[in-house]
């Protein structure tokens, strides 16, 4: 689904910023990634950095840190995890994030209260397209890939 110029896919889950996506894997883990109103407001990232493997995050605590031309901070993180799988290929190209949001996911982790206390919470489905339409319209939110 589209929305002024961004892209939004119900069947992910949303925060409630629309800035990360989660998507829920069969062996329970979770992956991770920026959406792309998030991509378009960080502008060409420049560098991105992942926590390794194995490390321990907490709610709040970032599972990863992007810098673009415009910005550089943390990628938020909602729930208490531990890094799986640290997308290696984003830390050799970051700007796959610019690119292919919705591919170029940031990390795969395990929640540590499972994928269902993690994601709730978060929005899904036609709520999370309605609400992200509803506040790209209110507050002009729009997206762009260009990334020259």
């Amino acid at each position: 689904m589209e929305c002024n110029g961004c892209e939004i896919r119900p069947e992910l889950y949303y925060d409630p910023d629309f800035q990360i996506w989660a998507r829920r894997e069969e062996d329970g883990n979770l992956t991770v990634g920026m959406t792309d109103y998030a991509q378009s407001i960080a502008g060409k990232i420049l560098h991105a950095r992942v926590r390794k493997a194995g490390t321990r995050r907490p709610a709040s605590k970032p599972i990863a840190t992007l810098e673009s031309g415009k910005w550089a901070g943390p990628v938020p993180n909602f729930f208490d995890c531990v890094i799986v799988d640290p997308n290696e290929a984003i830390m050799k190209d970051p700007t796959l994030l610019n690119l292919e949001p919705y591919e170029a996911y940031i990390a795969v982790v395990d929640p540590e209260n499972g994928a269902e206390a993690a994601l709730d919470g978060m929005l899904t489905g036609d709520a999370a397209a309605e609400e992200f339409c509803r506040r790209a319209k209110e507050e002009g939110w729009e997206c762009d890939r260009d990334v020259r």
